[in-house]
């Protein structure tokens, strides 16, 4: 049996391994997208806890603006995490269950870190919150509106994801791709 490190650097390097197939299905034509749910099901079967079935996107009524770029190292130029663009929607919500670790203003934008449990946490921004360090969050629960500042268009949202402090693909715990909408085009 391997110990408790041994399989932590296994899974390490299969969901570094997944961020980086998961790079390239990004800049694939869209008929490559079902790959990342099948990658997210390797890893799935390697560690159940790692993804959990039951999160949901932060917002509704969006579209990714910028997939996640894995870095070749850990202080490398990448994407660590999603660009959302927003349509009509402010209120952004708990991808899943967990505890709020931060929510302020850091440099030019407010933001908020939930600690979801098994190494995992993600990084909502801007988004500004009424919520302080310690208050429990429900899957799917409001936990703030969009702000203003960041790398992010106006009215976009970051959203990023850690696991054990190294950053991974949010498509990994969502699943894959969210399901196509079609929008009026023109009035």
């Amino acid at each position: 049996m391997l110990n408790g490190m041994s399989t932590f650097r296994h899974l390490l390097t299969a969901v570094l391994a997944l961020t980086a197939a998961a790079s390239l299905a990004a800049s694939a034509p869209a008929s490559a997208a079902p790959g990342i749910a099948a990658e997210a099901a390797a890893v799935r079967s390697a560690d159940p806890a790692l993804v959990a079935d039951d999160w949901v996107w932060p917002v509704s009524g969006f579209r990714i603006l910028t997939a996640y770029v894995a870095p070749a190292h850990r202080y490398g130029p990448g994407h660590r995490g999603i660009d959302l663009e927003l349509f009509g929607v402010r209120t952004i919500r708990s991808p899943a269950a967990g505890f709020v670790q931060f929510s302020g203003r850091v440099v030019d934008r407010d933001l908020i870190t939930i600690d979801h449990g098994n190494g995992l946490v993600t990084t909502l921004e801007p988004v500004t919150s009424p919520l302080v360090a310690g208050d429990r969050v429900a899957r799917g629960e409001d936990v703030g509106i969009v702000g203003d500042g960041g790398h992010t268009p106006a009215g976009g949202v970051h959203f990023g994801v850690r696991w054990h402090g190294e950053y991974i693909n949010p498509m990994v715990v969502l699943g894959g791709v969210p399901r196509a909408v079609l929008l009026p085009c023109c009035a």
